[in-house]
């Protein structure tokens, strides 16, 4: 009798886990509760795989050897209480990919800078010529490419959502980039369960793999002092201590390791940032872990283009920057944005508040910012909290009306910085329609000038 694999959630992993189980000869059901994309649903008809959309039925569903869940879809939802209670496996489409290969994994987790460290590190072992695939939060499906484009080394992007089903998975190399406050609802409002999630990504590890993390993140810090895993630690920061694998050192980032020793000036590094310096130690870590030449890895991180959506530049109007960082749902990201600014800023914040604390770049708001736009249905919290912190405070209920605020409140030689700290479903389908339609925005200031 067949085994009956069971994928709810119909989008890019769940179709591709879909796909997998399909030609690994399982009875393949999808199930999704929302409707799916049109690209997804003709791809389940070519395939010929069953699915339903608008709901779960229960009858298809609990009679599953196997399930494989949508990150998105929380452990506390009703057909996922039903199928624990029933002991039938639940795993995440990474998990359910990888036993059905034997290719190297690089891991990368953090709540800021996961999406710029895993496409430069996949740059780098481009770069250096490796038979690499990118999966994830990023790229395609890992269970997709695993049955029909597979590859023998994977850079994978992990959200704590995805690591929570994560059981046998072994990480050749592991990265904690950060831990900050984000997602918290998800786990009772308590750090240490956020924290616990993310160094999910260290099970299984052995003496062959590696484990890289920033050494100054006081949260990583007295987590790794409970971890007894044999991985060896290759800890970056901004100075030498002890097991310091990268660190600065009169503007030189210095790579110290048993696999090579190496270095690069900081300003010869494409990405700018404090936050980046970080991302491309953990990236140049990871690739030295693999073998990578240095001559290799150095020039990957000084050609390196940025990420959309990341501090990225879109134009310069009147002599006003403007820059696009609509990734930055959290405070932190936003605290990395603003400390990488040079020039005055007119700030850009707002959306869903996902209970933020906004003292965290309270210092950075009053030492660089100029004015604060506010984009978003209820911007009282904002406004209240930085009302007496900057010059100028507007409020604003759409992005046409933030960014010509923006251009009426902005000097020559400032910079308008979309940075939300927010979540982007107020006003948004994602932080990536966000950004799209900022730079659309400030395109079309352009227009108005020409």
């Amino acid at each position: 009798m067949k085994q009956r694999l069971v994928v709810l959630g119909g989008g890019e992993s769940g179709v591709g886990a879909a796909i997998l189980g399909k030609d690994k000869g399982l009875e393949v059901f999808l199930s999704d509760s929302g409707s799916l994309a049109q690209d997804y649903r003709d791809t389940l008809i070519k395939e010929n795989i069953e699915f339903e959309e608008g709901q779960h039925t229960s009858e298809k569903i609990l009679n599953a050897s196997v399930v494989v869940k949508s990150p998105g879809i929380p452990p506390t939802a009703p057909i996922v209480t039903a199928l624990v209670e029933k002991g039938i496996p639940v795993l995440s489409e990474i998990e359910f990919a990888a036993g059905y290969t034997d290719a190297k994994m690089v891991c990368i987790t953090g709540s800021n800078g996961k999406t710029t460290t895993t496409l430069l590190t996949y740059h780098i072992l481009k770069k250096a010529g490796l038979d690499v695939g990118l999966a994830g939060n990023v790229g395609k499906s890992l269970a997709l490419q695993v049955s029909r484009n597979p590859h023998s080394v994977y850079v994978i992007e992990l959200s704590s959502f995805q690591l929570e089903n994560m059981y046998k998975f072994q990480a050749n190399v592991a990265v904690i980039l950060n831990i900050t406050p984000d997602h918290l609802d998800r786990y009772d409002h308590k750090m240490e369960n956020y924290a616990a999630a993310k160094f999910r990504i260290l099970q299984n590890q052995t003496k062959d793999d590696f484990f890289i993390y920033w050494q100054d993140d006081p949260i990583i810090r007295r987590q790794v002092e409970t971890v007894q895993g044999e991985a060896l630690r290759l800890p970056f920061g901004l100075d030498k201590e002890d097991e310091t694998a990268a660190f600065l050192d009169n503007g030189i980032v210095r790579f110290s390791t048993p696999m090579d020793v190496w270095e690069i000036p900081r300003d010869k590094i494409s990405l700018p940032g404090l936050h980046n310096l970080y991302n491309s130690m953990a990236a140049g870590l990871s690739a030295t872990a693999l073998n990578i030449k240095n001559d290799k890895i150095r020039e990957a991180l000084q050609d390196f283009e940025a990420v959309e959506h990341r501090l990225e530049y879109v134009d310069t109007i009147d002599g006003v920057r403007y820059v696009n960082d609509s990734k930055a749902t959290n405070v932190n990201s936003t605290w990395y944005a603003l400390e990488s600014m040079d020039t005055p800023v007119v700030l850009i914040l707002g959306g869903k508040d996902k209970g933020n604390d906004y003292s965290e770049i309270e210092e950075l708001v009053k030492k660089k910012v100029r004015a604060i736009v506010c984009m978003g249905l209820h911007n009282e919290k904002l406004i209240d909290f930085f009302k007496d912190k900057v010059p100028q405070i507007r409020d604003t209920h759409s992005l046409k009306d933030a960014v010509d605020a923006c251009h009426a409140l902005a000097q020559p030689g400032d910079t308008v910085l979309l940075s939300p700290c927010c979540a982007s479903f107020d006003l948004f389908k994602s932080y990536e329609d966000r950004g799209k339609q900022f730079k659309a925005a400030v395109k079309t200031l352009t227009k108005e000038k020409d």
